[in-house]
């Protein structure tokens, strides 16, 4: 099996998708002749030419609803956003034409459609560049919303929303652009909706999704020293939420800490604790906790910066509450 990084894993699932089926077009700021600001799209171009690379404007608002419209006639756009953060430039074409649509025309007009690009904080891009803005979207009957971890998960979860008849929202982590892993050459797909158990735990589970599995992981690995025997369970899809696996995970660990790289008001965690708590709650043996980001606006300082974002401490520092070892 290849090992390649989390964005070639992208890239080869768009260029596999495009192969494949000829509906498939990317569009977006610099996805052509820059190969992307991140350099996921290196290549595209040269293999598919501009009728199916478009390099478009400065303009969020305008591209998506493009992509509505292209979707809305039989094709299957891929729009890059250059980071998640612009996105909110474009809320109105995704919110109110893309996720309703379907809905507003009595099942006859489907949007199938990916609006894909990094989230999240990382590298001193501050306040307005560092949003972690997965639970916005989430809200929103009619989205479905992924967040794959490692480079194989981006391949199949991409694959798979390039493949669904619905608009996806498919929220990458710009840290994690250079992660190398093992991933499935040719056809390999992961159905969305689908949680994975990144590691096998019996004394307490984490749930955590993007670049916070691998915080999660860590803590795992330092709790191991203590006796402790955490489980990571990674949603992979946030909407629709794989519940059954995590009320199993809990049944099985009586312990749960949530961990998310987002605000903590009206977070995933907390849509993560109402499920537990209504399908779970005989298997408790402790409050879940949750670990998120710091409720402000991030600050430009690095020390400040890795201040807020959840850390291995944090976690640990969590299930040590829960395990009541404090």
């Amino acid at each position: 099996m290849a090992v390649i990084a989390y964005r070639e894993a992208l890239n080869q699932a768009m260029r596999e998708e495009m192969l494949r089926d000829e509906t498939v077009f990317l569009m977006g700021e610099e996805v052509g002749a820059y190969n992307g600001a991140y350099k996921v799209s290196k290549g595209l171009l040269d293999e598919f030419g501009p009728k199916r690379v478009l390099d478009t404007p400065i303009t969020e608002l305008g591209f998506t609803g493009l992509g509505v419209g292209a979707a809305m006639t039989g094709l299957r756009p891929i729009v890059e956003i250059m980071t998640f953060n612009f996105s909110l430039l474009a809320l109105d074409q995704i919110v109110n034409s893309a996720a309703k649509m379907l809905y507003m025309s009595g099942g006859q007009i489907g949007v199938p459609m990916v609006v894909r690009g990094p989230g999240g904080a990382g590298h001193q891009l501050s306040a307005q560049h560092s949003q972690a803005l997965e639970a916005w979207f989430c809200h929103i009957p009619g989205l479905k919303v992924v967040t794959p971890s490692t480079p194989a998960d981006a391949k199949g979860l991409l694959k798979s929303s390039i493949r669904d008849n619905n608009p996806v929202i498919f929220i990458e982590s710009e840290v994690l652009y250079g992660l190398k892993g093992e991933v499935p050459e040719g056809e390999y797909t992961i159905p969305l909706g689908v949680a994975e158990i990144k590691r096998p735990g019996n004394d307490v589970t984490l749930i955590a999704h993007a670049k916070m599995v691998h915080v999660a992981l860590q803590a795992a690995e330092e709790l191991e020293k203590e006796g402790i025997d955490a489980e990571v369970v990674d949603p992979r899809t946030l909407r629709p939420l794989d519940t059954e696996t995590i009320i199993q995970s809990i049944q099985k660990t009586n312990r749960a800490v949530v961990v998310e790289e987002g605000w903590p008001f009206c977070g995933i965690g907390a849509q993560v604790v109402d499920t537990i708590q209504h399908q779970a709650f005989d298997y408790l043996d402790a409050p879940i906790l949750r670990v998120t980001g710091v409720d402000v606006p991030m600050p430009y300082a690095k020390p400040l910066e890795h201040l807020c974002a959840p850390d291995k401490s944090r976690v640990i520092d969590a299930v040590h509450r829960v395990t009541y070892r404090n």
